[in-house]
């Protein structure tokens, strides 16, 4: 691949180093995405290169990867001194509860690092325990809302992993704080054996879109199926792009998570044979410019 890619979420570990409950042993394939223990391992910034080999890799954000909390700034720190060592990641996306009693505070500690832009807290809840990540709809506690506003006074976005049903209420809550820039990670997440799923679907991810401040991710397509195929994921492929038009759409990797349900070279392929109709300039957007922009990493693409 030639058009140098800006990889918009992916997920560094050292085991050994900052506790993470969901890698660790024993594993259970309950809940939303079956076991981890395909990826419970070690994985740096060669073994991620060496995975992304194909595809021009000029830089990369580190989305929050599901550190015990405690360990929320010190997996910050050790990230930093990764890319101090090998030039990535080239942005940091950290964790803070929002609805934490002391979540100003832990903005700001995050804040403070060099290559920290944003904040990502899990949202996802959905009325089926096995598909929920949390035990209640955090985003309609006050103390989160309130934690959300925060964002806006540390200079910080958000990315937004959530479900469907979560999205029209939270979309009122966006429009009240546009200074708070929101990525949408995965697909926006379709519940498709829910009834309504792709309704539900279509009519949060419209209100989302409605909202400047809005980009999306092409990325998690497991997350949908965990058998998925190109040709069963198009579809809702070029929908998102539809909606939210290919300047505040990103391709990114998930690596190496998403590897949980296929090879990542395979959902590259996917994501470049999907775009091959389109111009230069907005291949370049889809696989880097835009998570350049987004995330300001200041990088020359």
């Amino acid at each position: 691949m030639t058009v140098p890619f800006v990889d918009a979420h992916v997920h560094l570990w050292d085991l050994s180093h900052v506790r993470y409950p969901w890698l660790t042993p024993p594993f259970s394939g309950d809940g939303p995405n079956g076991s981890a223990e395909g990826i419970a391992r070690d994985y740096d910034v060669v073994a991620y290169r060496a995975e992304l080999a194909r595809w021009n890799l000029v830089g990369a954000v580190h989305i929050d990867a599901g550190a015990h909390p405690d360990d929320a700034l010190r997996e910050t720190a050790w990230l930093e001194r990764q890319a101090e060592a090998t030039g990535l990641p080239s942005g940091i996306v950290a964790f803070a509860a929002l609805d934490a009693p002391d979540a100003d505070a832990a903005l700001a500690a995050q804040a403070a690092h060099p290559r920290v832009r944003g904040i990502r807290q899990i949202v996802n809840w959905h009325a089926d325990a096995q598909r929920s990540y949390t035990d209640r709809d955090v985003t309609q506690d006050p103390r989160w809302q309130a934690g959300f506003a925060a964002l806006g006074r540390h200079g910080l976005s958000f990315d937004l992993q959530c479900y469907p049903g979560q999205m029209p209420a939270l979309a009122a809550l966006f429009a009240r704080h546009p200074e708070v820039p929101v990525i949408v990670n995965h697909l926006g997440m379709p519940v498709m054996s829910d009834a309504d799923g792709l309704a539900d679907w279509r009519r949060g991810m419209a209100a989302l879109a409605a909202l400047p401040q809005v980009a999306v991710k092409l990325s998690g397509l497991g997350f949908i199926w965990r058998d998925w195929t190109a040709e069963r994921v198009r579809p809702l492929l070029l929908e998102t792009i539809d909606l939210f038009g290919t300047h505040r759409a990103m391709v990114a990797s998930d690596a190496p998570t998403d590897r949980l349900f296929a090879p990542i070279d395979r959902y590259m392929e996917t994501y470049y044979a999907l775009t091959a109709d389109l111009s230069e300039d907005e291949r370049r957007d889809l696989f880097g410019r835009n998570a350049n922009r987004v995330y300001r990493l200041g990088l020359s693409v």
